[in-house]
């Protein structure tokens, strides 16, 4: 193995009774498969599904459009699969959403196990195999080494590479559109950004967004006028992502601070949307979705009134989805305010627009169905 290789994670296999090793590319932190077997187009979908089922990652030799026509028969062999009977005995909203991330944790792992080498300067050396380099390069720098990826993931880079080009319209922002990038959450429902665009601003001077991802909330306060925002976060994905969209946006009083939770001083409004089930994220991209023994909303809670300015404001912004799964009540919510010295002084709802809402085969319809958004406004109890 060359020395290159010892740097980073590796994988090998034997192609043409030699040994071969490439560097191991996984955004989603998915391990080095352990056994590698070589295949081409005359795979058939049944036998890659059971050998993907068994562990064994495939390296595609084959044209590139073949095997994610592949891949979309392994999905489909998952999606036939009968549910097994202890599904069908399942009465609690909460045991459903965790088997539904342990299925969903499978599917990608079962999905996963197809590969693609990617040579250097990020060329596939496949026949039809598109060119990825800018989207590769965004995201992973120069190529000057060759490395195997997951087929699957490499297509969500890609996918996601096309969003980042294309943007979200944000009506709040005059249809001006905010780029995410790979990993970093994208503000596709729009009615928690809406909740910060109408909700009357106690103050113009200066405020805080705390974990701002994208930069959405910071852009949204001062496109209505706020003077100063400082807008912290700690991920450098997201940090870079907020400079690039506040920079083509044009808002020079925002400043993005490399800073976990709370900058310096206090603030007459401080906002934070932190994420909305507290469940452990399974890989690292989930850490915007999931925020485990809800560490973030504690922290944004329990720190709040110390950075808050006298007459002060600090809003919430928060889904109830996790009480309609189980996995928090409205009470333990309640409580974590007055353990933290807050008050609520009023609290604006609205329900969410997405697909999944109106999904009826959707194990959380339920769930989803009864969702709300609020914007919670909070206040330091005076003492």
């Amino acid at each position: 193995m060359s020395s290159d290789l010892t740097k980073y994670e590796s994988i090998s296999w034997v192609e043409n009774n030699r040994q071969h090793a490439a560097r191991w590319r996984s955004e989603n932190g998915t391990a080095v498969p352990k056994r590698v077997e070589v295949i081409d187009d005359t795979m058939t979908a049944d036998i890659a599904y059971r050998l993907a089922c068994e562990g064994t990652a495939l390296l595609w030799r084959g044209d590139f459009q073949n095997a994610r026509q592949l891949l979309q028969a392994m999905a489909r062999r998952i999606e036939s699969k009968p549910r097994k009977s202890k599904q069908a005995k399942v009465v609690s909203i909460t045991e459903t959403f965790h088997l539904h991330r342990q299925a969903q944790a499978q599917r990608a792992r079962t999905l996963g196990m197809l590969l693609v080498e990617v040579g250097v300067q990020h060329v596939i050396n496949l026949r039809r195999a598109p060119d990825i380099r800018e989207a590769a390069e965004q995201l992973f720098g120069a190529g000057d080494k060759h490395y195997v990826i997951s087929l699957r993931e490499l297509l969500g880079i890609i996918g996601a590479y096309e969003w980042r080009k294309k943007g979200v319209d944000i009506p709040a922002l005059g249809d001006r559109r905010i780029h995410p990038h790979y990993g970093v959450f994208s503000p596709v429902r729009g009615e928690y950004v809406n909740l910060v665009a109408e909700t009357p601003l106690p103050s113009m001077e200066l405020a805080f967004d705390i974990g701002t991802g994208s930069g959405i909330l910071a852009a949204v306060l001062a496109s209505r006028g706020v003077k100063r925002v400082i807008a912290t976060d700690q991920d450098t994905r997201a940090l870079n992502c907020a400079r690039e969209n506040i920079k083509t946006l044009g808002f020079k009083n925002v400043e993005i601070a490399n800073v976990d939770m709370f900058p310096e001083g206090r603030a007459p409004l401080v906002v934070c949307n932190p994420p909305w089930i507290p469940a452990k994220p399974s890989s690292p991209i989930e850490y915007a979705i999931y925020d485990p023994d809800s560490r973030m909303l504690k922290n944004f809670l329990n720190g709040l009134a110390a950075h808050l300015t006298p007459k002060g404001e600090g809003w919430l912004i928060l889904s109830d989805i996790a009480e309609h799964l189980g996995l928090r009540t409205r009470d333990q919510l309640l409580q974590y305010f007055n353990e933290a010295g807050l008050e609520v002084i009023a609290k604006i709802d609205t329900r969410p627009h997405h697909p999944k809402v109106m999904d009826k085969d959707d194990p959380l319809h339920k769930a989803r169905a009864a969702e709300v958004t609020s914007l919670w406004r909070l206040a330091a109890i005076k003492k």
